[in-house]
């Protein structure tokens, strides 16, 4: 079926040949393949699977002028039902993950065999080549041909004996790297050289945007380094060198055997928290740093590394801390900063991963102009914790930071607090204090409510204290104000939203009254698992006719996608539960009917016997 084809889709490699696509073997179907552009005028057709999104689109943000040209611009492809399979892929992946390289929007529907591709020009030219090489690996060898101008293509050679290494099991490890870098990933393979000889390459085509291809190709790099050592950072290294400018470039540092385990860190953790705090691509290659991006992030990554390396040497304070635009600095009690830390600095490592930032201790014993002096002094008997990283994410790991001290020493940052919100548009801070009922409600097992409350509206909420801190956009700021005041209020009794119809975050589902028990689940389990899966907020506007409605709340159209997709599943499978008991109810009792004489059936055998009687008695006189 269609599964089995597609999980095919990912193994064989594509050979890139002089032949063209149109003299490889393939059916009359598949040649008479074509687009054409036209208005967007036919009704929609049934999907594939219920189970599966048929519609792929990028995750972003689209303006009415651009999203009505879109509507306007469709290219419709007729392709085979084999074709489909490698097209749809194993639950889906390949379609979404075409539709997000290329950045077009991609229907495929089952009755007519056609793919529509919706998007500008370029995206579905794109769309289009990267469709073609999917169904090309069906049948063989096939053209990529990059004369089109796009800009999208990246080949990397791979030595013949790290193939099967930079693949990985089932090709695992290409589609983990084509899942972080938003990339369309396949080996192709030159026609006419010989097979099996030692020191052969093998061509890898990255297809996608200028920093997705070149993360995905350093991260293939390291792969080969860790196989072939020397492979890319010996003579071929000034090959690969390129001109680095202000706008986009790569800078390299080798480092020692013992600087390196330092900079890798537990797992890559240090290599991941140096990437994402600068905003720039850091891989390691063998004993080499390559760090791409602008000039900025370049220099930033740069820094953040020599700091991790002078720690090794002892307390690091950095100059002109309070000018930066990349750092915010938190005053801890020193009391607390063993709590804050964490066992072999746990914590810190926690609240880095999750906001994406570089943190550490600055000492305050120890300004510039006192490093040449034996002498120390103490200040304020606090240590000073500097967060680098972007404005949201130093936001978010400040607040978890006060949200640790506040639980060692209450009051320390909100014991003047009162309730605040801004007015400004742009990224700010809001205020809402809250007794401690509300506090444990609105916190959730293991603050799980608070995580999807700040998932749902898109703005980062964290309780320091009783006090709940909300900070983004005012867009942002206020769905989580409203989310929160729902939430208190289901405390009390049923929650009832006025402008639901006005709303462009809610999803409405109607759900029989009959199914509503089902669909929350026990103490509302299953309801909360929805919500973990999918992101958004959910609950029940009950009482409305036969049918209740369920409201799915989220900033995000696709996470109330999935979530009314699951919310769906549950009806379904309460239905296909009572359609199931209502037969077999009706099967034991055919079965009593069938082991056991009906009354009137017994009836009748008495009033037979009895006339019979009645009959013979006659006779007899």
């Amino acid at each position: 079926g269609l599964a089995s084809c597609a999980r095919s889709c990912c193994g064989p490699r594509l050979q890139l040949s002089a032949d063209a696509m149109a003299d490889s073997p393939r059916s009359d179907d598949d040649r008479r393949m074509r687009s054409r552009s036209r208005s967007r005028s036919r009704s929609p057709r049934r999907s594939i699977s219920p189970k599966r999104s048929v519609s792929a689109s990028p995750r972003r943000s689209v303006s009415p002028v651009d999203r009505r040209r879109r509507e306007d611009e469709v290219d419709i492809l007729k392709i085979s039902n084999d074709d489909a399979a490698f097209v749809l892929g194993k639950n889906g992946k390949t379609k979404e993950k075409i539709a997000r390289v290329s950045g077009a929007t991609i229907d495929l529907y089952e009755q007519s065999l056609t793919l529509e591709i919706r998007g500008t020009a370029a995206e579905r030219r794109r769309a289009r080549k990267y469709v073609e090489c999917v169904m090309a690996q069906r049948v063989g060898p096939v053209t990529i041909d990059d004369d089109g101008g796009d800009d999208d293509l990246t080949t990397i050679e791979v030595p013949s004996e790290a193939v099967g290494f930079v693949t990985g099991a089932q090709g695992n490890f290409l589609r983990s790297i084509e899942e972080e870098w938003g990339t369309l990933m396949f080996f192709a393979d030159f026609r006419g050289r010989s097979r099996g000889g030692q020191g052969e390459t093998e061509k890898l085509a990255i297809f996608g945007e200028r920093r997705g291809r070149r993360g995905a190709q350093l991260k293939c790099m390291a792969a080969v380094e860790t196989k072939v050592p020397g492979y890319f950072t010996g003579s071929r290294m000034r090959d690969m060198e390129e001109p680095s400018t202000e706008e986009w470039g790569t800078d390299t540092l080798v480092l020692r055997p013992d600087e390196l385990s330092y900079a890798l860190g537990k797992k890559g953790m240090t290599r991941k928290k140096l990437a994402k705090s600068s905003g720039c691509i850091v891989e390691y290659v063998g004993y080499t740093v390559f760090m791409s991006g602008t000039g900025a992030e370049r220099r930033r990554a740069q820094e953040y590394l020599g700091w991790l390396f002078e720690q090794l040497k002892g307390p690091v304070y950095v100059d002109g801390w309070e000018e930066r635009d990349d750092c915010t600095a938190i005053d801890v009690p020193r009391d607390c900063v063993g709590y804050v830390t964490g066992a072999r600095r746990a914590t810190l490592g926690k609240i880095e991963e999750e906001w994406g930032t570089l943190m550490f201790f600055m000492s305050t014993q120890m300004r510039s102009r006192d490093r040449d002096t034996s002498g120390r002094r103490d200040f304020d008997g606090s240590e000073k914790l500097v967060i680098f990283g972007d404005r949201r994410g130093r936001r978010g790991a400040e607040l978890k930071c006060m949200s640790a001290v506040e639980t060692k020493k209450p009051g320390h940052f909100t014991r003047d607090i009162r309730k605040h919100t801004s007015e400004s548009k742009g990224f700010a801070s809001d205020t809402f204090p809250m007794d401690e009922s509300e506090l444990s409600y609105a916190l959730g097992k293991d603050g799980t409510t608070r995580r999807k409350l700040a998932r749902a509206s898109g703005c980062i909420m964290e309780y320091v204290g009783q006090v709940a801190f909300i900070c983004g956009t005012l867009e942002e700021r206020t769905r989580a104000r409203t989310y929160l005041k729902w939430l208190l209020k289901q405390r009390h009794g049923s929650v009832y939203v006025d402008d639901v119809r006005d709303r462009d975050d809610v999803t409405i589902v109607p759900v029989p009254q009959h199914c509503v028990g089902y669909v929350t689940g026990n103490r509302g389990a299953s309801l909360r698992q929805v919500e973990e899966m999918s992101g958004t907020f959910c609950f029940v506007e009950g009482g409305r006719g036969e049918a209740e409605q369920l409201l799915i709340f989220g900033h995000n159209k696709h996470d109330r996608e999935v979530a009314e997709r699951l919310v769906n599943d549950l009806v379904n499978e309460k239905l296909r539960d009572e359609d199931r008991r209502d037969y077999d109810d009706r099967d034991r009792r055919d079965d009593y009917y069938d082991r056991y004489p009906r009354d009137h059936d017994r009836r009748d055998d008495y009033d037979r016997r009895r006339d019979d009687d009645y009959d013979r008695r006659r006779y007899d006189d």
